[in-house]
């Protein structure tokens, strides 16, 4: 038909990354149609085209993606809680306390201990060295001399009196004989004084001398008889100065050191020759902490241990140190030891005083613990639940710790594990009591 166009719905392909199913146009149902030709407009009705009514909706391949992207991303999100969710219940859960015996519905089986009391020795140990109770230094007392002989060496027993070495005394005998010539001297002059005047006053009455002679010869016998005791005087000084060239023993005792050697210049006041030990006595010299010396007393038996001697030396506590070093909080102590020969002075020693001996209670380790308010044990009372006893340590043994306060030693104690416990709690005893029943402890 010329002069007009027939206006047809064909079917075209879509072409697409994914291509999808196009639906065809439905077929018109009875409704004319509409030839437009070149002599009139086209003439749109006013109303909505039938097709618009049946036709499907046509997706897009760009709709599509978007659609896919959604679903994977609310996959995602997802996949996520859930991953958080069993996060937070692994580490939120475990994190919660465990519960202890007293929250687990039981009552807990407890082993306990009754302790008793049994004797327990307390001592203090300390070190020291061995020296000699009077450490007495001998040096020249008298002038500076040369040392001719020296009779004693270090470790000899010596008398009171005995020679230990001799210093020159040439000059010094010459001048004691001098000096006893002199005296001899002055006493005929004073005896011949003395006869002069006594004759003076015998013929004093017949008038035979004047008063003026008899008065001359009586200061002549006063002088001569005083001249006397001068030279006896100087006599005595020179011997004592010869004496002081023996160098004796003042005391009864041992020789510890010798620093005397023949040929040696001995000045007086210098270096001493000899150290010798007053009687033989030796002591113990050591020092003791400051909480131990409020424990020791004078007179409590000490035992001292010599490095390389098995056997103990028996000892007494003699001295106890006046001050503390304000430094070291340390103080002095000495034991008394009797004489023996293996007891050198400057030996290496370390003694153990025995401070106390009564009876306590002791338990093992695990059944004592502490916290911020001090130590403490627990004990089952006779309703079968747990109390807190506060108690004191007063030292530890080889059989347990030493309970100085707190305990009576009847109680039942928990002997193991008490920290899981509280106070108050309610428990089983075990059917076998431990007894402590030790040998005697020392501590």
């Amino acid at each position: 038909m010329s002069g007009s166009i027939l206006v047809a719905q064909t079917k075209e392909p879509r072409v697409g990354t994914n291509p999808e199913h196009i639906a065809n146009p439905p077929e018109s149902r009875g409704e004319p149609v509409t030839w437009i030709g070149r002599d009139r407009a086209f003439d749109r009705s006013p109303g909505p085209p039938p097709e618009a009514e049946t036709r499907p909706e046509i997706l897009r391949p760009e709709d599509t993606g978007l659609a896919n992207r959604w679903k994977w991303t609310l996959g995602a999100l997802v996949a996520v809680l859930l991953i958080a969710l069993a996060a937070w219940r692994l580490m939120a859960g475990g994190a919660q306390p465990q519960a202890t015996l007293a929250d687990r519905g039981g009552i807990p089986l407890v082993s306990v201990i009754v302790p008793g009391r049994q004797a327990v020795t307390s001592s203090v140990t300390f070190t020291g060295a061995i020296a000699a109770r009077y450490d007495m230094p001998i040096a020249n007392e008298g002038d500076t001399g040369r040392i001719v002989a020296v009779y004693v060496e270090p470790g000899d027993h010596v008398k009171r009196g005995q020679l230990l070495a001799r210093i020159d005394d040439s000059v010094l005998v010459q001048q004691v004989h001098r000096l006893e010539a002199s005296l001899e001297q002055a006493r005929a002059q004073a005896a011949l004084s003395a006869a002069e005047y006594r004759r003076a006053e015998g013929v004093a009455a017949a008038g035979a001398l004047s008063a003026e002679d008899i008065e001359k010869r009586r200061a002549t016998s006063v002088t001569d008889a005083a001249n006397v005791k001068v030279v006896a005087a100087q006599l005595a000084e020179a011997q004592a100065r010869l004496a002081r060239t023996h160098i004796i023993a003042p005391v009864e005792g041992t020789v510890l050191t010798r620093h005397a050697e023949v040929g040696q210049i001995a000045n007086p006041g210098g270096d001493p020759l000899f150290r010798l030990e007053s009687g033989g006595e030796v002591e113990m010299r050591g020092q003791i902490a400051e909480q131990d010396l409020a424990q020791v007393k004078a007179g409590q038996a000490a035992t001292v241990y010599l490095t390389g001697i098995t056997r103990p030396f028996a000892g007494q506590v003699r001295l106890l140190g006046a001050v503390i070093d304000p430094q070291t909080r340390l103080g002095d102590i000495r034991i008394r030891l009797q004489p023996d020969p293996a007891l050198r002075p400057g030996a290496f020693a370390r003694a153990v005083v025995l401070v106390d001996n009564t009876q306590r209670p002791v338990l093992p380790q695990t059944a004592v613990m502490a916290d911020s308010n001090g130590s403490y044990v627990l004990v089952v009372n006779a309703s079968g639940k747990v109390e807190r006893h506060a108690v004191r340590v007063s030292g530890t043994t080889e059989s347990g710790v030493i309970v100085a306060e707190g305990l009576t030693g009847t109680e039942r104690v928990v002997a193991t594990a008490g920290g899981f416990l509280r106070d108050g709690e309610t428990v089983n005893v075990a059917p076998s009591v431990l007894t402590a029943h030790p040998p005697t402890a020392t501590r």
